[in-house]
């Protein structure tokens, strides 16, 4: 048997997307030196390729609408140039490493300031570029959540499907009004 970087990038494929007896049959196909396989190997791995992608957009759509922003935003439609907000702060928050240092991230500003956007940008950016799972939340959603867990003797179990999530966002937390 002779090393095939192309044979192996196959397995690992496989490997991933959790096709284990496939991968063990391609395993001692190589083994075999079988050279219908060798021919094959290429069309595989664009096949494999195709489905990987396939699955992450999936997943990432999943995740986006698991997420419930309450419209898709990102900074590209954010007008840094009429906004009193520091870009070079909010493009460094866009990174995601506050969320892998679990810091806290708390915007503040009048009404029409683009906190929700902003916020709603950085969910998106950790569900698209960073894997992360979001939830976005107003925060009066929320509160009425708990509260009907509560009334429902349910207590606790939203707290414990928020501790499985990355990232955490919660839109309007002081009513003006």
């Amino acid at each position: 048997m002779r090393h095939d970087p192309a044979s192996a990038a196959v397995i690992v494929m496989l490997r991933g997307l959790k096709m284990y007896g496939m991968s063990q049959a391609v395993s001692d196909l190589i083994e075999q030196g079988a050279p219908a396989f060798e021919a094959a190997v290429p069309i595989l791995s664009q096949l494999l390729k195709a489905e990987v992608a396939e699955r992450e957009v999936r997943s990432i759509a999943y995740q986006i609408k698991a997420a419930r922003f309450p419209a898709y935003k990102d900074l590209a439609g954010y007008d840094f140039a009429s906004s009193e907000v520091n870009e070079a702060l909010v493009r460094q928050l866009h990174r995601g490493d506050f969320i892998n240092g679990a810091d806290n991230v708390v915007l503040i500003g009048g009404p029409g300031t683009g906190k929700t956007h902003i916020a709603t940008a950085l969910g998106v950016q950790a569900v698209e570029h960073h894997r992360k799972k979001v939830r976005f939340f107003s925060t009066v959603d929320l509160v009425n959540a708990l509260e009907q867990e509560k009334t429902m003797n349910k207590a606790g179990q939203l707290a414990e499907r928020l501790l499985r999530l990355d990232l955490v966002i919660l839109d309007e937390l002081l009513d003006n009004a």
